[in-house]
């Protein structure tokens, strides 16, 4: 191989942390003033300590520390000089506000967000779509306990609850509030701030007909499922023939939703209602929404891409396990879910960027495995997606075949 094309004068893992500008986070970290206070472990230092940990799969902060540890004539490419005792980097995980992470996410995806973008629905719409859900990261001990009966041992663990919104053109997240895993979903609304003319959509865990009314005032177009138990009018159907162009959609009507208002009046609202056939899970599903334009098929499309959020759930919490935590406290999970989405953009960026075929799934292990060597990305993904494409020499080798 030619060393000009395999090396580079930078090794991966300062690839990737090159997509983050310091001069840029400086800024936003001086704003925030998140080095007030600390004289050993600034801001930046500490951002890169938690990024190599998700990256490289670590489970504690001796790894993190060992790891860069020996990594030490290589911090230079990352603008960093000091790796961090164990103590020191435990107490800025306690102390250092969480929300720095946070924003740093959020001045990422502003950044990197128009190149993410891949969608097969119509433009207008997908530009003002959202998509919400909620996961759930079991902990060891009890941090943000459970409610609810003991279970048989008589312990409960702890989880947070990642309540979660997408956009639907970069399926990254816009949106996240952190609670207890038992607390109930709807409580999002009290904090969810969407723009006028956007589409939401979401499981029928977030149904709420107050809620439901404030966003048709708010001209805020969603689409749900509803609920089984769901008490309503029909003022009317259209039932539609097998042989239409779209025999999946069985039926959509017009219904009247009775709900109380904040102040427990009776009220009305004026919902429609689509039955759909899926027929690749044989399951029939009943969707509300309160548009009355959009045609029912396109409403079908925006449920069917809900499921997005799932997959995004599923890469998150595959390709970075949370499991293991390396802090013992709420402000410590935050941080290390926070760096877990950073680390996430970043690789979707590189993998955009670099228009890699391989699975995002195999993408990661690769960065992982050769993280700090020094070899140009776009040449390691060119070389080993080369090869995989190569079918292996065969020979016709008989069993009885004599040496």
């Amino acid at each position: 191989m030619n060393q000009s094309t395999n090396y580079s004068g930078q090794h991966i893992f300062s690839q990737i942390a090159a997509l983050c500008k310091r001069n840029q986070l400086s800024e936003l970290i001086q704003n925030t003033k998140a080095d007030r206070y600390y004289k050993h472990l600034k801001c930046y230092e500490h951002f890169i300590s938690m990024l190599y940990c998700v990256v490289s799969g670590c489970t504690s902060l001796r790894e993190i520390v060992s790891g860069l540890g020996l990594a030490q004539g290589k911090l230079n490419h990352l603008g960093i000089d000091y790796v961090p005792p164990r103590s020191t980097l435990s107490d800025g995980n306690k102390n250092r506000p969480a929300d720095v992470f946070k924003n740093i996410y959020h001045h990422l995806y502003q950044k990197y967000k128009p190149s993410l973008s891949d969608s097969t629905l119509p433009k207008a719409v997908i530009q003002k779509l959202f998509l919400m859900d909620a996961t759930v990261f079991g902990l060891f001990k009890a941090i943000l306990k459970t409610s609810g009966r003991h279970s048989d041992n008589g312990k409960k663990k702890g989880g947070i609850k990642k309540n979660t919104v997408i956009e639907g053109s970069s399926l990254m997240p816009c949106f996240i509030q952190f609670s207890a895993a038992a607390d109930n979903d709807q409580q999002i609304y009290k904090v969810l701030a969407l723009p006028k003319g956007s589409y939401v959509v979401f499981d029928k865990g977030y149904n709420n007909y107050r809620q439901f009314a404030n966003f048709t005032q708010a001209g805020i177009i969603f689409v749900t499922r509803q609920k089984e138990n769901a008490v309503y009018v029909s003022e009317y159907e259209c039932i539609y023939d097998a042989d239409t162009p779209n025999p999946d959609i069985l039926k959509e009507e017009s219904i009247l939703q009775s709900y109380k208002d904040d102040n427990g009046e009776q009220k009305t609202l004026r919902l429609r209602r689509i039955a759909w056939w899926d027929e690749k899970r044989k399951v029939l599903y009943e969707l509300i929404t309160n548009d009355f334009l959009l045609e029912a098929t396109i409403i079908v499309q925006l449920y069917r891409y809900r499921w997005q959020i799932e997959l995004f759930f599923k890469k998150l919490k595959q390709n970075f396990p949370l499991q293991y935590f390396v802090g013992d406290n709420q402000n410590a999970i935050e941080i290390q879910i926070w760096s877990a989405l950073i680390a996430l953009l970043l690789l979707s960026v590189l993998h955009q960027q670099h228009k890699a075929t391989i699975a995002f799934t195999v993408f990661v292990s690769i960065v992982r495995l050769h993280l700090f060597n020094y070899i140009d990305l776009k040449h390691l993904l060119h070389e080993y997606q080369s090869k995989r494409g190569k079918a292996p020499p065969t020979q016709n080798l008989s069993l009885f075949d004599s040496g």
